[in-house]
């Protein structure tokens, strides 16, 4: 391959940033720390087809959206996201499956001095196969050891870092000698932009049963305080009508005023025998319901029956015949 002058690349560079946001709608900036060249390339090959993955320095992606900001003002909110050691994953695919793309594509790695604990490390209880003279190394790390068949065994499992942890060199040291490799590193999502909007990944884990229940708890929100207040709104005319009713049903009990729907409660109010009854007639209906089927069936027999008897009146024959 030809190798081009500075400033012929640079505007090449350019020229593919503004390309790839005219293309895609959507995209991803990602964190690259500790991902390699050679899991960089197998991110590529697996997102082929599905997504394109664009690295460079910061300064020239920044510089190369600003010019393309009169074109698209949606990338005025992704400049001051493009800091640190940061990517751009172009996408007009579902956004869930390529985040799962780019989450699915990690490799473990072992924990190294000064390195920032992405996740809880565990050593758990094991015979580490390490003579005797390695004792005090693990007491001087407070782990609790003892000696089985001439070799160190852990007794417990030991929550040796936390995330966010700095992994100090002795930390290092022990779980590369116990061959544990306790961190995975990959491509991690930070911010999503999607036509001019950046919001968090965390959104796209949001799911429509989520929707539904803040949208709920909203209303009900809203119809406890339109209640308290005396402000009639949509979601609670409904509830004001309701208390509405029962105020002049209390008031029909109370009083001789009656009305059509207090009818039956100042009956039962006067007799309370009739609540028995109802109560009674209530509990028959199921009984009813599935009795009323089967004397329609056997009514249905009998009237099929009826012709029958005719037909041999209407033969002719007499019993003396």
């Amino acid at each position: 391959m030809v190798k081009v002058d500075k400033a012929t690349w640079k505007a090449t560079y350019f020229t593919k940033v503004t390309t790839l946001f005219d293309n895609y709608s959507k995209c991803f900036v990602v964190g690259a720390d500790n991902v390699g060249s050679t899991q960089m390339q197998e991110i590529r090959a697996a997102l082929r087809g599905k997504a394109t993955l664009l690295m460079g320095k910061n300064t020239m992606m920044r510089k190369a959206m600003r010019g393309h900001v009169d074109n698209i003002p949606g990338l005025e909110k992704l400049l001051p996201l493009i800091v640190y050691n940061v990517g751009l994953v172009f996408t007009n695919e579902d956004l869930c499956e390529v985040r799962d793309m780019l989450l699915m594509n990690k490799k473990r790695a072992p924990a190294r001095a000064g390195a920032i604990a992405p996740c809880l490390v565990t050593v758990p209880s094991q015979n580490t196969g390490l003579g005797p003279e390695k004792t005090s190394f693990f007491q001087a790390l407070q782990i609790p050891t003892k000696i089985a068949r001439g070799t160190i065994e852990i007794v417990n499992d030991i929550n040796l870092l936390k995330e966010g942890d700095k992994v100090g060199l002795s930390e290092a040291t022990l779980l590369n000698m116990l061959n544990i490799s306790p961190f995975t590193y990959g491509l991690v999502v930070l911010h999503v932009y999607d036509q001019g909007t950046v919001f968090s990944p965390k959104v796209l884990d949001i799911k429509d049963e989520d929707i539904i229940k803040s949208f709920m708890d909203g209303l009900t929100t809203l119809t406890t305080v339109s209640l308290a207040i005396g402000y009639p709104t949509i979601a609670s005319v409904p509830h004001s009508v309701v208390n509405g009713f029962k105020n002049l049903l209390f008031i029909a009990a109370a009083t001789d005023y009656t009305f059509k729907e207090a009818q039956t409660m100042k009956e039962i109010l006067a007799d309370p025998s009739k609540l028995a009854a109802l109560a009674a007639a209530a509990a028959a209906a199921p009984v009813e319901e599935v009795a009323a089927p089967a004397a329609a069936a056997a009514t249905k027999e009998v009237v099929k029956e009826e012709p029958e008897e005719e037909s041999d009146d209407d033969m002719g024959f007499g019993l003396f015949d």
